[in-house]
């Protein structure tokens, strides 16, 4: 897709791009007076992190995760909410280490690949760069940056999502008139292939081998159709 996005603010609702978006939830007022008025007996710290499709940065979240939640917590939320289509592998790459959803012991190609089952405090450092990848075929790649760190008091949620690129304009390609509902999965490999309502039914490929447009860098591969759990539209607490 390319070109930027913008999305919603989790507290005030503001509409800012991914890179704004970073400095506005630094400073919002909403936050800070829930911050604030955090309490609890039991402290803990939480990661901010800004997550982007690698090859499409038009597709972005910001989320706030425990320190104490795994990236095997975190890998099962990025299946929940861009990923999931058919069980497929998964890695983070952290310092030329390998964090694998199902690591294969064996060395023979270098070094062994590790568990998901570390802590994110074990793990991570602010101001970080890693790297995701999931399905080792038709593979989906995130880059995950690792913006702050506060600590704060405990929490019954590990995971908060801060914002989230509101889902993108897309018209079909055949029409150039009304907004796709699908993807062709072959015309996508050669930029086009999204297609409203009426052009679906007529397109050359047939509409067996569409797949339904979603907010997801995934979009238009293996067999995603979008998430089950998550709407496309973040909504914001004042909108709820």
């Amino acid at each position: 897709m390319g070109g930027q996005t913008k999305g919603k603010c989790k507290y005030c609702g503001k509409e800012y791009t991914k890179s704004y978006m970073i400095r506005h939830l630094a400073g919002c007022k909403e936050r800070m007076a829930g911050i604030a008025a955090e309490k609890g007996t039991k402290r803990c710290g939480y990661y901010e992190l800004a997550i982007t499709g690698k090859y499409d940065k038009a597709y972005w979240l910001i989320i706030e995760i425990s320190e104490n939640a795994t990236l095997k917590d975190l890998d099962s939320f990025l299946r929940d909410i861009w990923l999931e289509c058919c069980g497929h592998l998964s890695a983070f790459e952290i310092y030329g280490t390998s964090y694998e959803i199902a690591p294969d012991s064996d060395s023979f190609w270098g070094k062994p690949a590790k568990s998901m089952n570390y802590k994110l405090k074990s793990v991570l450092q602010k101001g970080m760069v890693i790297n995701y990848e999931y399905d080792f075929g038709s593979t989906t790649e995130l880059v995950i940056n690792v913006q702050e760190y506060r600590e704060s008091y405990w929490k019954k949620d590990n995971l908060v999502i801060l914002s989230r690129n509101n889902p993108p304009e897309i018209l079909c390609d055949e029409c150039n008139e009304k907004p796709a509902v699908v993807v062709c999965t072959q015309c996508i490999y050669e930029g086009t292939g999204f297609l409203c309502d009426d052009c679906k039914e007529t397109h050359e490929c047939g509409e067996d081998i569409q797949l339904m447009v979603c907010n997801s860098p995934r979009m238009g591969v293996c067999g995603y159709e979008g998430s089950v759990l998550y709407p496309d539209q973040f909504v914001p607490d004042k909108e709820k």
